[in-house]
């Protein structure tokens, strides 16, 4: 059984799509990851029938979609779960970007290192500033290494000038870039 949700008329930008696999939780979980990001929607609710394997009426699959990329959450049983060997990276603009997804996604869940975090569900994230990666290939290797050294120092990445939305509240990648960098 299926059961539309939403409008489906936005296309889907990529041709894979990941699948997690929850024990029962997977709408609670479409319905928790669509609250923290404004571009998504649940896009299907599919329910178990009498052909099982589990009850029947129970949901089966939730389609859903954050920020232009696919999802399914599959209630598929308590066989498998979730651990760091995958995870999705958040690339964030602002520092008030980077608090409100690390808030919003580790309530419940755990904490971790250099930007890394579980939800409440146990998936694991990267929640990062989107110039990042261009700071870790920086072609001056003492600066990349700072910036290495930086991050493995932090739970949830902070960027020096970032830090106050008040004065510069969508700091451009390029700064942000240098001030992590900066010899402290």
């Amino acid at each position: 059984m299926v059961h539309e949700r939403e409008d489906a008329t936005m296309p889907t930008l990529t041709k894979i799509t990941p699948c997690l696999w929850f024990d029962t939780d997977g709408e609670e979980a479409a319905n928790f990851y669509t609250g923290i990001f404004e571009n998504s929607r649940i896009l299907q609710v599919t329910h178990y029938g009498s052909a099982g394997p589990r009850p029947a009426g129970m949901v089966m699959m939730v389609t859903f979609e954050l920020e232009g990329q696919e999802f399914m959450a599959l209630n598929g049983g308590p066989e498998f779960t979730f651990d760091e060997a995958i995870s999705f990276q958040v690339n964030c603009d602002s520092q008030d970007e980077i608090d409100r997804f690390w808030a919003a996604l580790s309530k419940g869940g755990q904490e971790g290192p250099c930007g890394w975090l579980k939800d409440k569900f146990g998936v694991s994230w990267q929640i990062v500033p989107r110039a990042l990666d261009e700071v870790l290939r920086d072609p001056d290797g003492d600066k990349a290494q700072r910036a290495m050294k930086a991050v493995l120092g932090m739970g949830k990445i902070t960027w020096p000038r970032c830090s106050a939305p008040s004065t510069r509240p969508e700091q451009p990648a390029g700064e942000l870039t240098k001030d992590l960098a900066s010899p402290g």
